[in-house]
């Protein structure tokens, strides 16, 4: 599928528009004050392949905490600022690599003036998050509710009053709960500006609801080549908001590295635990970095002939199962020892 062309941004050690790689953004959900543990959350969602992470900066302290926690990590730190222009300041002072504001809710434009001065400074970029939630009153009353039109102005409006600041280190978010309106607001936006997208769906739920939530909003965008970097939002784990993004950009084949795993339904003619089967292959092979498609079929009819593009695979039979590689059958094997078998396959390629 063929990006728009946006500009390229960059945060910290990692470029995001301009066709570079579409990064995976986390939020972490420990006290900012607590150092230690934030520091902590972030090297986890380093090590499962987070590229950019935010942090929520309530207040002074928070903000102050900052310049303990950015020197630790080794991915770009965002700071999230809302209401007190102040914290954005200290953020900046304290070594952020990026902000993320909504201007609507910093203050006037004294106000956002001193935040995007201090950014300017520090070649700091700033991501202008307008969300359902946070319309200001007169384009509330101007549209009559929250529609896609009318958070396309909110966030056009700040756009104008960086760009009249002489700002353009501009990344943009438009973001709702509801799918439909969050895929339009950026149809409508990406028409409108070069600056790099932001994706998500807002406050999506649960890790169930929330990853099909997002998957379908997120995905839809990206397959007509709308955004630069994404955030899954979770009620969670900031890791499983990782493991569905990198796996958003997996499907639709805009990153290739790790596993990419098919299974089959199953049906009738399934005679071995292909359920239980497939969830274990899954669950040991979760840290498997390996660019390989491996395949789990319930039966010779959807074994080695359907998943024949796989690199390697099960099929199962009664009581037991084949191995095969690129739909080449190179073991039988007893049921018990099939997922063993296939993870020291694995391991050997």
């Amino acid at each position: 599928m063929k990006r728009k062309d946006t500009f390229k941004i960059k945060i910290g050690n990692t470029y995001i528009g301009d066709k570079e790689p579409i990064s995976v953004q986390s939020m972490t959900n420990t006290d900012t004050r607590d150092a230690i543990s934030t520091v902590a959350q972030i090297k986890e969602l380093e090590n499962c392949g987070c590229d950019i992470v935010r942090c929520a900066v309530p207040d002074m302290e928070a903000a102050d905490s900052i310049k303990k926690i950015v020197n630790k990590v080794n991915i770009p730190f965002v700071a999230d600022i809302h209401f007190d222009y102040r914290l954005a300041l200290k953020s900046i002072e304290n070594g952020v690599d990026a902000l993320r504001i909504n201007p609507g809710n910093i203050g006037d434009i004294d106000k956002v003036k001193k935040v995007v001065e201090a950014a300017k400074e520090r070649n700091i970029p700033i991501r202008i998050g307008v969300n359902s939630g946070s319309l200001e009153k007169n384009i509330l009353n101007k549209y009559g509710k929250v529609c896609p039109e009318a958070l396309v102005e909110s966030a056009m409006e700040h756009v104008i009053i960086f760009e009249k600041l002489d700002f353009h280190n501009i990344v943009i978010s438009i973001k709702s709960s509801n799918v439909n309106q969050m895929i339009e607001s950026y149809k409508i936006i990406s028409n409108k500006v070069k600056y790099p997208l932001h994706l998500g769906v807002t406050e999506a739920g649960t890790i169930w609801r929330g990853t099909i939530k997002s998957s379908i909003g997120i995905g839809a965008l990206l397959s007509q080549g709308i955004g630069d970097t994404i955030r899954v939002s979770l009620t969670g784990d900031p890791i499983e908001e990782v493991k569905t993004g990198k796996e958003i950009l997996k499907t639709l084949g805009l990153i290739k590295s790790g596993i990419e795993f098919i299974s089959c339904p199953t049906c009738g003619r399934t005679q071995i635990d292909i359920i239980k089967i497939a969830n274990e292959v899954e669950r040991r092979l979760d840290n498997c970095n390996k660019s390989i498609k491996i395949a789990v079929m319930g039966c010779v009819v959807n074994g080695p002939g359907e998943a024949k593009e796989a690199d390697i695979g099960i099929a199962g039979g009664k009581g037991e199962g084949l191995i095969f590689k690129r739909g080449k059958i190179i073991k039988k094997v007893r049921e018990e020892y099939l997922v063993d078998e296939l993870i020291d396959q694995i391991k050997k390629m």
